[in-house]
């Protein structure tokens, strides 16, 4: 279950005021239970979504993934696991709230992922 956006402007994300951030291959980014407080795009590399020791999915570069982070301040619900060497953007809901101020269509992009994510957890219960 691949959940690819549109490219982002990662200008516009450096506008925003969100540092990048790099994770070695194998490094979590985030464990299940962790607060959640931002999601995250993938300006290079990929990442592995994990349940307990179960792949839930494999998030590659232009991605996002962590987005329910920014509806539901709920703990994580699974780990992220940089899968090779990978640079990242946070986007807090700050930077959300400006992302799509500048470029509407980024909020509908995460709705799309959303949806595809819970469609797919729900063909596989």
């Amino acid at each position: 279950m691949v959940a690819s956006v549109a490219p982002v402007d990662f200008g516009i994300l450096a506008g925003a005021g969100a540092p990048m951030r790099s994770f070695k291959s194998g490094e979590f980014i985030f464990r299940e239970g962790d607060p959640a407080e931002e999601m995250y795009v993938i300006k290079s590399g990929k990442v592995e979504i994990r349940l307990g020791s179960r792949v839930l999915d494999t998030v590659p570069e232009s991605s996002i993934f962590g987005e329910m982070a920014l509806i539901d301040p709920s703990p994580r619900s699974a780990s992220a696991v940089a899968l090779t060497d990978v640079t990242l953007v946070p986007v807090a809901e700050k930077q959300f709230l400006f992302l799509v101020s500048r470029t509407p269509h980024f909020a509908l992009n995460v709705m799309r992922v959303l949806a595809r994510r819970l469609r797919a957890t729900s063909a596989s219960v």
